[in-house]
């Protein structure tokens, strides 16, 4: 997530001006460089590492002169970018992040490629999760190929509910329900049956799991929605989740034990993304040297819902060609390349995200916690930062608001509607 960037209004002054200059297609006299930027710094030279060098290679024998050169991008992604665009050195793929993606999009440094994707025998839209492609398609224009994304969803430790003599959760549940099951889960002193994060990218579906959202559905207003009665209820219910039930543990108490509760068998469950699972895989060891958490014993399932189904967020990487780029049909092979399934295949075995190609996400849920992901993905929604431009401050706020909600007394509504105000008058900056 990244702050408010008034340098849009730069890159919307001086693009025009420098769509002609060299976007990243470069003849250094011998060979063409094509690069790709990507978030990161170096690698560490592991298995991963290589096998995108490899990928490199190999395109580079197909394609004779040309050198690819990957480029990561340390720290302020989204404003190093920008600031490629604005100096007219922006590369010929980029990755963008759905949770910022409205900037690149809606200010169009982006190629539309539909013609590509409508004129290239070899590629097939209808591969991919259609609501994933959806997250930087503007009407008729698609703006990236998906890559790779996340649902987030509910880890539940089945050792905990074998114990505790309950069965599996599923889908149907609702609040109460989950209510119920993490108060049979705690044990006082122990365990906590839930563990809740202050992260509101990781909180926001318990709103719309109860029928409310944190802007209109336009994007441009927060007043009326984050403040509605809905809301209340819900930030209610989280609040007493830890302050009156005392099935998950305070923010405070969580910091202080300084370790991924759930991770370390601490608690029962927890609302993270796909990229959790490498963790667990790695879990604290006991004294014993025993894993806290058994990773072969997880299992996922859609959050409780009292709408009439669950739905969540998701998170998720897309290959771009920044528009105006001297060679976009040699960004095309490249962006085809990543996404294509023989390297979709090897690159998802890293376990980080589900593959936005339903091919290779279907052949990797043999496993049945893979599996268990499959069912939730049709209802998750974009991020609303792949929509509207400048959304991180709302999570800053949103943030801040649970903050007081869980640590003083004010009252709900009160810090819902100062929120949802100062979220406007923000955005009546912009």
């Amino acid at each position: 997530m990244v702050r408010p960037i008034p340098l849009v209004l730069i890159v919307l002054v001086l693009f025009s001006l420098l769509v002609t200059a060299n976007c990243g297609v470069v003849d250094d006299g011998s060979k063409t460089v094509v690069r790709i930027s990507t978030w990161g710094g170096a690698g560490d030279d592991g298995e991963y590492d290589k096998m995108v060098e490899r990928a490199y290679l190999d395109f580079e024998k197909a394609n004779p002169g040309v050198d690819v050169r990957l480029e990561g991008i340390p720290g302020e992604y989204v404003h190093k970018m920008l600031l490629n665009f604005v100096a007219g050195t922006q590369p010929d793929v980029m990755i963008v992040d759905a949770s910022s993606a409205a900037v690149f999009v809606d200010n169009g440094l982006l190629s539309d490629l539909t013609s590509y994707i409508e004129n290239d025998p070899e590629f097939n839209l209808g591969d991919y999760y259609p609501n994933v492609v959806d997250i930087c398609r503007r009407g008729e224009k698609i703006h990236a190929i998906p890559g790779d994304f996340t649902p987030m969803v509910l880890y539940y430790n089945k050792d905990h509910f074998d114990e505790a003599g309950i069965p599996y959760p599923d889908a149907s549940w609702d609040f109460a329900k989950f209510l119920e099951t993490a108060q049979k889960l705690t044990i006082p002193g122990k365990r906590h049956g839930f563990a809740f994060v202050n992260w509101m990218p990781g909180w926001i579906m318990w709103l719309w799991n109860n029928g409310g959202d944190v802007l209109s559905p336009d994007g441009k207003k927060s007043a009326g929605y984050f403040d509605s009665d809905a809301n209340v209820e819900t930030v209610g219910f989280i609040r007493d989740l830890i302050k009156k039930h005392k099935v998950a543990p305070s923010l405070s108490e969580a910091a202080s034990m300084g370790v991924d509760l759930f991770a370390n068998g601490d608690a029962s469950m927890t609302v993270s993304g796909h990229w959790s699972i490498v963790g667990y895989k790695n879990a604290p060891k006991d004294s014993q040297g025993r894993p806290k958490i058994n990773w072969e014993r997880l299992g996922v399932v859609a959050l409780p819902h009292n709408t009439p189904e669950s739905h969540t967020v998701m998170y998720e990487a897309g290959f771009a060609i920044p528009k105006g780029c001297k060679n976009p049909d040699l960004a095309w092979k490249l962006v085809k390349m990543w996404t294509s399934y023989a390297m979709q295949s090897k690159y998802n075995k890293s376990g980080i995200a589900v593959c936005a190609r339903k091919d290779v996400s279907e052949e990797h849920s043999k496993h049945p916690l893979e599996a268990q992901f499959l069912p939730i993905i049709p209802t998750a929604r974009p991020p609303w930062g792949s929509k509207v431009e400048g959304y991180e401050t709302v999570e800053r706020i949103g943030k801040n608001m649970m903050d007081s909600v869980l640590n003083t007394d004010i009252d709900i509504r009160t810090a819902l509607r100062n929120a949802a105000e100062r979220i406007d008058r923000e955005f009546a900056k912009r």
